[in-house]
């Protein structure tokens, strides 16, 4: 019911690292927690970005300048240059102001065998983004600067897209991750630190250009394993008010934006998300539904993170870069590490999206199987079973779904698994994307500080 998940196993969570509140000269708000240091909940994990004024003024910059504010954020000075850009998509070429931005080198607290990146900006008709990720490998040598997606909110300009198969022998991006090439089988081999490069782009002689708030990345020494040891449930039972979406009643609608609803798990659980926080598309985002379809909101979550390459909706960061486009929102891929974490989230008020693959007969309840899905958590009964807004259900009151915890644990935590030909394929281990407020309360920061995603 859900589209192939390929090799890209990153998460959801670091969005809350856009989320710690500023002034303008870069100083966190008084209400705002300390940030403590990150605990061992995650030791295969490590989030960075960068999105404080004092971020945006650190790494290199060829044309871009650090922008104060109540959100500080990175624009195009003075061009460093004038580039062709041919869309693949398209074929059409136009040529296009840039300029750059390259982070600092971050050390990974964790020697990682997958890096994914996220951004959060704001591109007007006439602009786009590129960001690209590079790293260090354990033996001292470098990867290659990889393209780990050109974006864009609309479709006016350039097609939003990633670009699959990049390698160099030892690395190579699947969608919107950096894997190591076969882990075990290369001495060890991982990523020991890495930069971004953000590339901003506007039509020559424009006055204004596309904004980046948040950038950075997720690395992850991703476990082998079939099972994961079942956590403890807190016994206490919590629900969030999530809006009840079904990706299924859009079956046939929109089928170039993936074959239409079958395939928009992804779209549909951050429209509810997105919605859980107050947030709306226009009427006039709106205005190219056709009218007779119920939830159109939908149709233009899917339009606006699918990716031309992959064609498909299911690009983790193109979602997360959706969410942002609204109002004061930040969002991130991230991993988390155990169940507990998640209920940590839940309780602070923070619904979970999360990923995950299984046979029909792993998951009691869910009634299909599938290579690759996208659930919101929206809380935890009494017992620690799992309540889940699944979209792949007939109908929006159909959505909420109760799972059996030590069930749906393993079948999102795991990293291996057989597939219902027996072979033993990837799992997602963790991944989840987080969306919050730009300035949210005390008590989810505190919640996003303990797992570890700022």
């Amino acid at each position: 019911m859900t589209a192939p998940t390929p090799r890209r196993a990153l998460l959801a969570a670091a969005l809350a690292a856009a989320a710690v509140a500023t002034v303008p000269g870069g100083k966190a708000s008084a209400a705002a927690p300390p940030v403590p240091r990150r605990s061992a909940t995650a030791p295969t994990i490590d989030n960075r970005f960068w999105y404080s004024y004092s971020h945006w003024q650190a790494g290199t910059h060829r044309g871009t300048k650090a922008v104060a504010g109540t959100r500080p954020g990175l624009e195009i000075a003075t061009p460093a240059g004038r580039t062709d850009y041919t869309d693949p998509h398209t074929g059409r070429t136009a040529a296009w102001d840039y300029a750059t931005w390259t982070s600092p080198v971050h050390r990974s607290a964790v020697p990682a065998t997958e890096a994914v990146a996220s951004w959060n900006a704001r591109t007007p008709a006439g602009t786009w983004i590129q960001c690209e990720l590079r790293g260090t490998y354990s033996d001292g040598t470098a990867t290659p600067w990889y393209v780990m997606g050109r974006w864009a909110s609309g479709e006016g300009d350039i097609r939003r897209t990633s670009l699959d198969g990049q390698t160099d022998g030892r690395t190579t991006v699947w969608t919107d991750t950096l894997a190591v090439d076969t882990p075990a089988k290369t001495s060890g081999l991982r990523l020991r630190d890495w930069q971004l490069r953000l590339t901003l782009h506007r039509k020559p002689g424009a006055a204004t250009g596309p904004t980046v708030w948040l950038a950075g990345a997720m690395a992850s020494d991703v476990p082998d394993r079939f099972t994961v040891p079942p956590s403890k449930p807190s016994g206490t039972a919590h629900e969030l008010k999530v809006p009840r979406y079904s990706q299924e009643i859009h079956i046939g609608r929109y089928p170039q934006y993936d074959n239409g609803g079958e395939a928009w798990c992804s779209p549909t659980s951050s429209q509810m998300t997105i919605e859980f926080w107050g947030r709306k598309p226009t009427a006039g985002d709106l205005a190219w539904v056709d009218p007779s379809y119920s939830d159109p909101q939908v149709c233009h979550a899917a339009r606006s993170t699918y990716d031309s390459a992959y064609k498909g909706c299911g690009n983790w960061p193109f979602n997360a870069a959706y969410a942002s486009t609204y109002r004061d929102m930040a969002a991130v891929v991230t991993r988390l590490a155990s169940l507990t974490d998640l209920e940590t989230l839940i309780r602070a008020g923070i619904p979970v999206i999360t990923s995950q693959s299984f046979l029909s007969e792993e998951l009691t309840g869910a009634g299909y199987g599938t290579s690759g899905h996208i659930m919101t958590v929206v809380g935890f009964t009494g017992a620690g079973d799992v309540i889940a807004n699944d979209p792949n259900s007939a109908d929006d009151a159909a959505v909420r779904r109760v799972y059996r915890r030590t069930e749906w644990e393993n079948v999102w935590l795991r990293t291996r698994r057989r597939n219902a030909a027996g072979k033993e394929v990837q799992a997602t281990g963790g991944i989840c994307y987080l969306y919050v407020p730009a300035r949210p309360g005390v008590a989810q920061l505190a919640a996003l500080h303990s797992v570890g995603v700022i």
